[in-house]
């Protein structure tokens, strides 16, 4: 069998990866259009420090990451036990999250009546929308406060997203679950661990697992995946279009080559697979176009220990929206993994921009820097002039899971299947995550590997 994977981020890497190590005789090449390997996983090294400009960590709550790291010969590393200690800014102060219902019950956080509000989720009814927005779900079953204080920045955490427009069905899966099957997330966590007493196994609506990277950061992956890859790999290879062919199907390179394949992979973003599909099948770039990816920024900034007043002993902060700053919050990544900054030195980068913000992802580096050291300032105190800055933008940065993303997937699976040995994958379609990306690589491996009859197409 003869196969073409465009993209050399983590998913086409990893799914490369599981083809060649598997049972199958595959003749396989991945294209990348770029000249180095990982996508979103990059990891730059300069005078002592690690800065991620995109993935910073994965959680190591999903056996096939920590199986793929172990078959790479990579050492994981977990993050301190400052990891644990999260903020959110509120009313002029950080409030740190709690950890345990009484430590919830003593927060400044929260006021009375809105942790009072929270107690009475058992009570909500269940919602009459099968896809419904994260920010209306979050009212209805924990009240006003708890979504603006709460659920909004951690939406802008995770996905630099706007959770008014955000699909609770497809980018909380596990909770949409909970509501269904128990009428509560309350009364399932309840539920669930007198059920898990029985086994021992720990019980969580949201991710569990403990924050994990590399000593010398996330591209240590995509770094030795493209290494035992490397006579399969054509880097600086742009695809730009594909057609059917009576063997399979042909891929058009930037350069005017064409490379012939019976099975084609595409494991870009959704954009750019659009633009690939484009002049094979319109609908099916269409559909892939109306996958939103709003613009970020990240401003990393390294700092003389000795000179912050500010205690930086935690993972970061968040910031809600209503809170009218600029940045969506900041990770200390010198206290969350170590050899992240120079002895005496600290590291920590700052989000700005997202779906409610873009416009600030995309000021000028001048603006952009001012408006992110003015919060810093405001928000946790530092006044000292950075030793080192560095500024990554991403024009087009985490893909978006909009209300109707499931039905837009079950759209492409119906336009795949007039498609056999086509297959799209990647973080556009179920799962943003780097742990997401790697188990729907080895998913889409195993349906490859068996008889095309049999194969669904999008995963």
């Amino acid at each position: 069998m003869s196969l073409i994977i465009i993209g050399g981020g983590i998913s086409g890497l990893s799914l490369a990866y599981s083809l060649v190590s598997g049972k199958g005789d595959i003749e396989l090449t991945l294209i990348e259009a770029d000249r180095k390997l990982g996508g979103k996983v990059c990891s730059q090294t300069e005078r002592g420090y690690i800065f991620e400009s995109g993935v910073n960590a994965f959680l190591n709550n999903k056996p096939k990451t920590l199986e793929l790291a172990s078959h790479l010969l990579l050492h994981p590393l977990r993050s301190s036990d400052s990891a644990r200690k999260r903020f959110i800014y509120s009313e002029g102060k950080l409030h740190r999250l709690s950890e345990s219902p009484p430590a919830f019950l003593a927060s400044s956080l929260m006021s009375l009546p809105g942790k009072l509000r929270i107690l009475l989720e058992p009570f909500m009814p269940k919602g009459a929308k099968d896809d419904e927005s994260l920010a209306d779900f979050a009212r209805r079953r924990l009240g006003k406060e708890a979504y603006e204080k709460l659920i909004d920045p951690m939406a802008s955490g995770i996905y630099a997203g706007d959770p008014e427009t955000m699909s609770l069905k497809s980018c909380f899966p596990r909770i949409y679950e909970l509501e269904n099957e128990y009428g509560s997330l309350i009364r399932a966590l309840i539920k669930l661990k007198k059920e898990a007493k029985k086994t021992g196994a720990k019980v969580s609506a949201g991710p569990s697992g403990v924050l994990t990277s590399f000593p010398s950061g996330m591209s240590s992956m995509t770094d030795a995946l493209g290494a035992v890859l490397k006579h399969r790999i054509k880097t600086q290879s742009k695809a730009v279009s594909i057609e059917k062919t009576k063997q399979g199907y042909a891929v058009y390179l930037e350069d005017g080559s064409r490379l012939e394949a019976e099975r084609i992979v595409l494991a870009t973003p959704a954009y750019e697979s659009a633009n690939i599909l484009k002049e094979m099948d319109k609908s099916f770039s269409d559909a892939l176009e109306e996958i939103p990816y709003p613009p970020l920024s990240i401003v990393a900034l390294a700092y003389k220990k000795e000179k912050l007043k500010a205690s930086l002993d935690a993972f970061g902060f968040l910031v809600p929206k209503k809170e009218g700053r600029r940045i969506l919050g900041a990770l200390y990544d010198s206290s969350i993994f170590p050899n992240r900054a120079p002895e005496g030195y600290v590291l920590l980068r700052c989000m700005a921009g997202g779906a409610k913000s873009p416009e600030i992802a995309l000021m000028d580096d001048k603006r952009l820097l001012s408006s992110v050291l003015e919060d810093l300032r405001d928000i946790s105190g530092i006044r000292t002039e950075p030793e080192l800055i560095k500024i990554f933008r991403h024009e087009k940065a985490i893909p978006q899971y909009l209300i109707g993303h499931s039905e837009r997937l079950r759209k492409i699976d119906e336009i795949l299947q007039r498609y056999k040995g086509l297959y799209i994958t990647g973080n556009s379609l179920r799962g943003i995550g780097f742990n997401d990306c790697i188990e729907n690589s080895y998913k889409l491996s195993e349906r490859i590997l068996q008889p095309v009859t049999s194969e669904s197409h999008l995963r």
